[in-house]
């Protein structure tokens, strides 16, 4: 055994070469989850109240959006945006950012369908009282319906943030020092502990997605909690 090698490189699986260099490892990839759910929030949010929209013009464009990239796999998202790039833009988009545009536009179309679930999951009389006491369906959606909505759906958010950082693996594909790529470049200078290496990354990936996972269980106990005390 080898766990030598794992102790003098933990720093660099942790942080990459950052702050003496560039970053990389765990942060890059907790950062890359980051960025992504952020971002996927806003456009979720957006498509998934375009999809309930009874405007065919409206519910169409997101209709599409959303089943077109639940039907693709993230990685040919990625090497969509890092290839596709230079012929869309005339230049070449940096690897960090073509990852993170593919995970925002992918997480995005999960979250759409979060939203839906999460609104229709209410009581219709919700936003029947809403508009009879004067709010138009804006009004009513906005101070209504959605506060309601997003505090039941933030389990479910937990959980595709819990995905997500998962996915940022795939982003090693086409060179982002993320926590693979700084394990696999780890194994390729010092040959002589693979198992030892991969093991910690394993427990890297675990220890960040059990956090997260238990902030989502805490959630869903206080939600439960909640809305018992409201009845």
């Amino acid at each position: 055994m080898h766990w030598d090698v794992v102790i003098r490189n933990f720093d660099y699986f942790l942080l990459g070469a950052w702050p003496a260099g560039p970053m990389g490892g765990l942060l890059m990839s907790i950062l890359l989850a980051l960025g992504g759910i952020f971002g996927a929030f806003w456009l979720g949010l957006l498509f998934g109240l375009m999809r309930m929209s009874r405007n065919a013009w409206v519910r169409l464009p997101a209709l599409v959006y959303i089943e077109i990239i639940r039907g693709t796999p993230l990685l040919l998202l990625i090497f969509w945006f890092y290839f596709l790039a230079p012929v869309l833009l005339g230049k070449t988009l940096p690897s960090f950012q073509s990852s993170l545009v593919a995970f925002i536009i992918f997480t995005g179309a999960y979250i759409a369908e979060i939203v839906r679930a999460g609104v229709q999951a209410l009581p219709k009389g919700q936003m029947e009282a809403a508009r009879g006491s004067g709010l138009t369906h804006v009004q009513a959606m906005r101070y209504v319906i959605l506060p309601q909505a997003l505090r039941n759906m933030i389990p479910s958010f937990v959980n595709q943030f819990v995905s997500l950082t998962k996915d940022t693996s795939l982003a090693s594909l086409i060179g982002v020092n993320e926590l693979m790529l700084t394990a696999d470049q780890v194994n390729n200078r010092e040959l002589t502990a693979p198992m030892e290496i991969f093991i910690t990354v394993a427990v890297l990936y675990f220890v960040v997605c059990y956090v997260l996972t238990s902030i989502s269980r805490r959630l869903e106990r206080q939600l439960a909690r909640y809305q018992a005390r409201g009845r």
